[in-house]
C-alpha cells in the first residue's frame, strides 16, 4: 500500500496561502528604504502578482507563472537590480515575517525558509566587497 503524497501547495491550503504570504511580504517591502527602490513603482503590483504565481507554482500549484512568463530564469530576471548582502538580508527579513504571520506547520515553514535563504543567496549579484582592478594591485 502506498501513501499518496500531497504537495506543499495543497498542504497549506492552495492559492489563498500564497496570496496572503506575498501580501504580508509586500507590506514590509513598501516600508523598507533598502528594498523599495529596487521595485519600479509602476510595476509593484506586477511584481506582487508574479511572486505569488511563482511561489505557488514552485511549491506544487498551478503552472500559471510559466504560462504567463515562461521559465522563471530568476538570476537573469533579477540581474538588472543591485542585489547584495544587505538587499538579500532585508528580503529575508520580510519573507520570514510573512511566514511567521501565516504560521504554517513547522516542517513546511522550515522547508520554505531553507528555500528562501538559498534562493536569496543565489540571486546576489554583488558580494558587497570592494572590487579592485588587477592594475591597481600592481
Amino acid at each position: 500500500m502506498s501513501e499518496e503524497m500531497i504537495t506543499v501547495y495543497e498542504a497549506v491550503g492552495g492559492m489563498p496561502f500564497f496570496e496572503r504570504l506575498v501580501d504580508v511580504f509586500y507590506e514590509g517591502v513598501v516600508t523598507d528604504d533598502v528594498l523599495l527602490p529596487l521595485y519600479p513603482q509602476a510595476d509593484l503590483a506586477g511584481a506582487h502578482h508574479r511572486l505569488t504565481l511563482f511561489l505557488a507554482q514552485f511549491w506544487g500549484g498551478p503552472t500559471t507563472y510559466n504560462d504567463e512568463r515562461g521559465h522563471p530564469r530568476l538570476r537573469m530576471r533579477h540581474f538588472p537590480f543591485h542585489v547584495g548582502p544587505v538587499e538579500r538580508d532585508r528580503w529575508l527579513v520580510h519573507m520570514t515575517a510573512a511566514l511567521d504571520a501565516l504560521d504554517p506547520h513547522p516542517e513546511i515553514r522550515a522547508m520554505m525558509l531553507n528555500y528562501f535563504t538559498t534562493a536569496a543567496e543565489q540571486l546576489r549579484n554583488d558580494t558587497g566587497l570592494p572590487i579592485s582592478s588587477p592594475r591597481a594591485a600592481r
